[in-house]
């Protein structure tokens, strides 16, 4: 007798998962909140994480049943071929010869698992195979010992292995066949496998892993959304203190809890408001101070014109004294449009000489007034300034020297370098500056009170665009006191090369 032993394993059916579609928001055209996006994206991500688990796990424990059924179906039927080969019949001692005994026998032997059949085929001429099996009963729809039909298409198959689907159960099956050399088979052992319980069971743990997925995924969500609502917490607080605010009112700020990000945006927030409430305040002030200022002249000129006669004396005083304050008043609007540092071209820095600058600055200062003018010192190097922007706010220092002297003080103009900075300053010696107005004199609009008198006649805008220039080149204006008395004005800027000779 010839056997012929399993050459592969059964085939598998794939089984094809598919994904719901991201879920979306009907929000009926309203906007859809921060907090609730985070949850929807966090929900979705969860879901998909979840579910990959979940059929990820339940494929790897089908293919462990693919391979159960493998290994059981391999060795049993190797089992049977080793029986073939070596083994005797009992009565006779010797090989078999018939087959129906040879089935017999080694099914008498066997111990079938649950769901496993173990069945001996004979072929009959004209009829379909007569079956041989142990009284076994199955936990399944239709057994492979009540289904003619099935171990006729076993029994014929040229297959040594193969899965037979049926409508009442999928049947995983090997078979030895049993046959004289050259002649078709007269008998085959067939090991034939149900594996709707195991899977069955897989599926019963899919479906616990679903149902916690579930389970988890309302939990994290809830934890979530408290979560959420906390972290966004300060977010609705900024959104509704700018909803709030308004130009009369800028005083409303966020508080600010811990060290994340949250509170970096609160501290943002509220810095940005602190700059608008002073913008805001300055330009109020500037605007007020602008009307006041302004206002003073118009109603000089309007005074005037009311009250001219027909004196050509009289019309010659009104119509000075009407230039004289239209002049003062065009002064005033050509100071406001100079302040608007913010323009490109307010500062256009050149190399330049600063000891040929500061001796022109001496040669047009003296023409100021009848002072003791002296060219107290210059820096001997070269920098990058605005010539013309230097030259104005230096005599403008100088004027303002003029109207707190009196004829015959001195007032000395210089440059020089101070480490890496560059100074022009002007000082004079008249009553000075009062520690209170030091930084109130730089501001528009305002003036000093010691330093104020009959000739402090100016607008007040002097000052301010003296440090307009300086902030201009990146420097500032520096105040102190002269030794001997009176107030000393620098331009402190920094130096883009270093000094070409000593300086004086």
């Amino acid at each position: 007798m010839t056997t012929t032993t399993t050459a592969r394993a059964p085939e598998t059916t794939d089984r094809a998962t598919t994904t719901a579609p991201a879920p979306t928001a009907d929000t009926g055209g309203r906007r859809v909140s921060a907090r609730v996006r985070i949850l929807l994206w966090l929900l979705l991500v969860m879901a998909l994480a979840l579910a990959a688990v979940a059929m990820t796990t339940r494929s790897f424990l089908l293919r462990d049943v693919d391979h159960r059924i493998n290994r059981l179906l391999t060795q049993e039927t190797g089992e049977f071929a080793n029986f073939v080969e070596r083994g005797g019949d009992p009565r006779t001692g010797r090989p078999f010869t018939d087959a129906d005994r040879l089935l017999t026998v080694f099914l008498e032997r066997q111990y079938p698992d649950a769901d496993e059949e173990l069945i001996g085929l004979v072929g009959r001429a004209g009829t379909g195979p007569r079956q041989i099996r142990q009284p076994h009963d199955l936990p399944v729809a239709l057994p492979l010992h009540e289904d003619p039909g099935a171990r006729a298409r076993i029994f014929g198959s040229p297959d040594s292995s193969g899965v037979l689907d049926r409508p009442q159960g999928e049947i995983r099956w090997a078979k030895v066949t049993v046959g004289r050399p050259g002649r078709a088979p007269d008998a085959a052992f067939v090991v034939a496998f149900h594996p709707e319980r195991e899977q069955a069971r897989v599926n019963s743990v899919f479906r616990t892993l679903l149902g916690i997925s579930g389970v988890a995924l309302l939990l994290t969500v809830g934890i979530a959304w408290a979560v959420a609502g906390r972290i966004l917490k300060p977010v609705r607080v900024v959104r509704a203190a700018a909803a709030q605010l308004t130009e009369q009112d800028l005083t409303r700020r966020i508080p600010v809890h811990g060290h994340d990000d949250i509170a970096a945006l609160a501290e943002t927030f509220n810095g940005m408001l602190d700059r608008l409430e002073r913008a805001f305040a300055a330009q109020r002030e500037f605007v007020d101070d602008a009307g006041h200022e302004l206002r003073t002249p118009i109603t000089i000129v309007r005074g005037h014109l009311e009250v001219m006669g027909d004196d050509p004396a009289e019309r010659e005083e009104t119509v000075r004294l009407v230039t004289d304050e239209l002049d003062r008043m065009s002064r005033i609007v050509e100071d406001l449009l100079l302040l608007k540092a913010e323009r490109p071209d307010f500062v256009c820095p050149e190399p330049v000489q600063v000891a040929e600058l500061t001796a022109d600055v001496y040669v047009k200062a003296r023409t100021l007034g009848d002072r003791d003018w002296q060219l107290d010192g210059v820096a001997d190097l070269e920098a990058g300034l605005d010539p013309q922007r230097i030259t104005q706010a230096m005599v403008q220092l100088a004027q303002n020297a003029v109207q707190h002297t009196t004829p015959g003080q001195t007032i000395r103009i210089g440059s020089r370098t101070d480490g890496p900075d560059l100074e022009l300053y002007v000082a004079d010696s008249g009553p000075g500056v009062q520690p209170q107005d030091v930084e109130v004199i730089f501001e528009r609009f305002r003036r000093g009170t010691a330093r104020r008198g009959a000739r402090g006649s100016g607008a007040g805008l002097g000052l301010s665009i003296v440090k307009a220039i300086a902030e201009g080149h990146r420097g500032r204006v520096r105040l102190h006191g002269t030794p001997g008395g009176g107030a000393t004005f620098a331009l402190v800027l920094n130096a883009p090369r270093a000094p070409e000779g000593d300086p004086s």
